[in-house]
C-alpha cells in the first residue's frame, strides 16, 4: 500500500505551517483538511427564553475550546460581568490554557483535570457543594452530566452551540489513502453524506476510545489507533504507519 494522500476531518488550524507538514516534508504525502462537522451558535435570546442566569452559578465546567468560545460569546451578548470569585473547572490543561484567550485567571480559580474522566470527576466530587454551569453542544459526552446527576450536585446544562454535519459533496469523487477522525460525530457525518461508504483498502486513523468504538459500530477498522504509549500524538501514529508501508 503506497500512501500518497491523507484527509484530516477537521478545519485547517490556520497559520502557514501545521504539525502535519512534517509528513509532507518527510514522505511527500499530500495532506488536506476538510471539516466533517460544523458548529453553529445558539443566540443569546434563546438562552434568555430558557431563563438561563449565569450569575446564579459558582463555577463553570469547560471540556472543549468550543464550549469556551461560546460561553464567552454568550457572556458578551448578555452583557454579563463575570465576578472574580467565579471558578473554572477544565477537563485538561489544554482547555485551561485556552481560557486565557478571554480572561486573565489566578491559579486559585482554576481547577484542572489530568485528561482522564476519573481525574476530572474526582475534582467535581471534591467540590460538590458548588452550583455548576455546563456549557455544551446538542451532542455531548454524557459522562459529566451523568456524574453530576448521580452525585446530586447542583448544575445547569446550557446548550450554547449545535454540532451539525458538514456538506461533503465536494469529496464524492476524491480518493484518500488515509482518513483521520477525531470524534464519533465525524464518522456520523461521513455516513450521513455517503450512506454506502465502504472502507475498501483505505486506512482509517481514529483518535480516542469513543472514536474507536464509533468506527467499530460503523463496521470500519481503526487501522491507526491513537493515542498509544508508543505514539502519543496523531502525527506520530501516522508517521509510524507510513514508515511501515515503506519497508
Amino acid at each position: 500500500m503506497s500512501i500518497k494522500s491523507i484527509l484530516i476531518s477537521q478545519p485547517h488550524p490556520g497559520g502557514k505551517k501545521t504539525v502535519y507538514d512534517t509528513l509532507t516534508e518527510k514522505f511527500g504525502v499530500k495532506v488536506d483538511f476538510h471539516p466533517f462537522i460544523e458548529v453553529k451558535a445558539v443566540p443569546a435570546r434563546d438562552l434568555r427564553k430558557q431563563k438561563l442566569r449565569i450569575l446564579d452559578h459558582d463555577a463553570i465546567i469547560f471540556n472543549s475550546r468550543n464550549a469556551i468560545d461560546h460561553f464567552f460569546r454568550i457572556v458578551e451578548e448578555m452583557k454579563v460581568d463575570i465576578p472574580t470569585t467565579m471558578k473554572y473547572f477544565c477537563t485538561n490543561e489544554g482547555v485551561s490554557l485556552y481560557i486565557q484567550k478571554y480572561t486573565q485567571l489566578r491559579k486559585r480559580k482554576m481547577f484542572v483535570g489530568k485528561g482522564t474522566n476519573s481525574s476530572f470527576l474526582d475534582l467535581l466530587k471534591k467540590h460538590k457543594t458548588l452550583n455548576y454551569l455546563f456549557p455544551c453542544s446538542n451532542i455531548r459526552n454524557e459522562v459529566i452530566p451523568n456524574f453530576l446527576e448521580k452525585m446530586e450536585i447542583n448544575h445547569t446544562e446550557a446548550i450554547m452551540y449545535h454540532t451539525v454535519n458538514s456538506d461533503l459533496s465536494d469529496l464524492a469523487s476524491v480518493y484518500y489513502d488515509i482518513l483521520v477522525f477525531f470524534s464519533p460525530q465525524g464518522i456520523s457525518s461521513l455516513f450521513a453524506n455517503f450512506p454506502d461508504f465502504e472502507q475498501e483498502d483505505r486506512a482509517i486513523a481514529g483518535w480516542g476510545k469513543t472514536t474507536d468504538l464509533a468506527l467499530t459500530e460503523a463496521g470500519l477498522k481503526n487501522t491507526i489507533a491513537a493515542p498509544s504509549p508508543q505514539h502519543p500524538s496523531m502525527v506520530a501514529a501516522l508517521e509510524a504507519f507510513i514508515k511501515s508501508k515503506l519497508k
